[in-house]
């Protein structure tokens, strides 16, 4: 993978920024596909017909024992009542220190299958230490995921290390790219909404944050109201130059932690990631499509 680091001082280009989010995130997300990840949480007494249960507990432990407010309010798209139906007794049925040492578990498990041999290779050292720099550079005043994660001590394997940078790292982009929501006036629904709108997932896919039909078309009201959506719920020319502002500004806001690399280290951790996040990919526990829009493109030149 090539990277156009250049953007001006120290600062890499938001693509850049782009490019290194979607190399980490499949990283990051086997902790809630993985069967070991299953096998974690069943120990604990979650339900396990669904991956829900472990997701927001896993998710969410860094936090303490937040309550659903909390959680819906940081992990905003998901409908409150959702969040309720998983959070609300989640530390009842283990609390937080043993969910985040069943997620260590499931993730150095998992990552052992799936990387094999890789595991132990110089290469997987290399990126997880410069994946590791950077996560220990974010500033994480005002994001409250990213710090609960950055709390956490670090592993001694390589392959933990990385989980747990992209992890912090993913989370620090995350409370970000909230902050650009806002900034753009999408609120949870419509965030959604818009983001189906400009084709980044089909409707179905995001029918998983279960906000009720009434609730989606009402924000497709809104949003039409505003300019944003055609009759047909297709993002016109306006609601796509939203979107995209909105996505540049996250892009520029997870920036920071990538400048304690320098262009040529940045370059070589694309290039030492791309092995290992191929061997996720091809197992097949991850989804080909989600809510995130990873392989969505955006033209922030125009």
């Amino acid at each position: 993978m090539t990277l156009n680091t250049a953007h001006g001082g120290d600062t890499p280009a938001p693509g850049t920024v782009r490019q290194l989010w979607q190399l980490l995130e499949p990283v990051h997300a086997i902790v809630y596909y993985a069967p070991e990840s299953y096998e974690e949480a069943g120990s604990l007494g979650y339900a396990t017909d669904e991956r829900w249960p472990l997701y927001f507990a896993f998710r969410a432990a860094p936090l303490g024992a937040a309550g659903p407010e909390l959680v819906t309010a940081l992990f905003y798209s998901f409908n409150p009542l959702m969040v309720e139906r998983y959070v609300a007794d989640a530390w009842d049925t283990a609390p937080p220190a043993r969910v985040l040492a069943a997620r260590a578990a499931a993730t150095d498990r998992a990552l052992r299958v799936l990387l094999g041999e890789r595991v132990a290779s110089p290469d997987l050292a290399e990126a997880a230490g410069l994946a590791r720099r950077a996560a220990e550079a974010a500033v994480t005043a005002g994001r409250p995921l990213a710090a609960a994660n950055s709390a956490q001590a670090w592993p001694e394997t390589p392959h933990a290390v990385l989980w747990q940078a992209a992890t912090t790292l993913r989370e620090h982009r995350g409370d970000g790219h909230l902050a650009a929501l806002q900034a753009h006036h999408l609120d949870p629904v419509e965030s959604l909404v818009l983001h189906c709108a400009v084709g980044a997932a089909p409707a179905e896919v995001f029918e998983s944050r279960q906000w009720a039909p009434a609730d989606w078309s009402a924000a497709r009201i809104r949003l039409a109201s505003r300019g944003l959506l055609a009759e047909d719920g297709i993002a016109t020319e306006a609601g796509l130059a939203l979107r995209t502002s909105a996505e540049k500004l996250t892009d520029e806001l997870a920036a920071a932690p990538w400048s304690a690399l320098t262009p040529q280290e940045l370059a070589r951790l694309a290039e030492l990631l791309l092995p290992p996040v191929l061997d996720i990919v091809a197992a097949g526990l991850l989804p080909g499509q989600s809510t995130l829009g990873i392989g969505m493109k955006y033209d922030y030149q125009s």
